[in-house]
This record gives structure tokens, sequence and C-alpha cells, in this order.
């Protein structure tokens, strides 16, 4: 999903393990109690808005490297062997 445009999509609860997200626009993206483990969040060749809603996301072993986290919400989420 290199680039993808998902501003403000509704990911809540969805299940995402393993998904490639790099590069992608996710600013003001809901991926609440999503299921994100193994993830690729990184920042990729592109540009990554990573301002979204994570609250109690799995995020664990997702690799985060380069990702932009400022200003997202990331209370209860588990970022354990979580890569950055």
């Amino acid at each position: 999903m290199f680039g993808f445009d998902l501003r403000e999509a509704d990911l809540r609860e969805e299940n995402l393990s393993g998904a490639s997200l790099t590069g992608a626009d996710l600013r003001g993206a809901d991926l609440s109690h999503a299921d994100l483990r193994d993830a690729s969040l990184s920042l990729g060749l592109g540009p990554a808005y990573f301002q979204a809603l994570l609250r109690g996301a799995d995020l664990s072993g997702a690799n985060l490297s380069g990702a932009e986290l400022s200003g997202a919400d990331l209370t209860g989420a588990d970022l354990s062997t979580s890569a950055a």
C-alpha cells in the first residue's frame, strides 16, 4: 500500500496484521483497536504522515522505522517488540 491515501479512513478494529502500509498517508485515520501485528508502517521512500488514532491498537512486532508519530494517540497501544 505504498503511498496510498488513507486520510480520515475508518479502520477501527480491522485486521491489518502483516500489512504493508509503508508511506501511506494516515492523517486523521482511526485505527483504534486495530490488529497491526507485524505490519510495516515505516516511512519508506515517500511521505508518511502518521497523525492517527491508535488507541488500544496492537502494534507488537510492527516496523515503525522512520514513521512520524507526532500527534498520534497511542493510549493503551501495544508497542512491545516494535522496531523503530
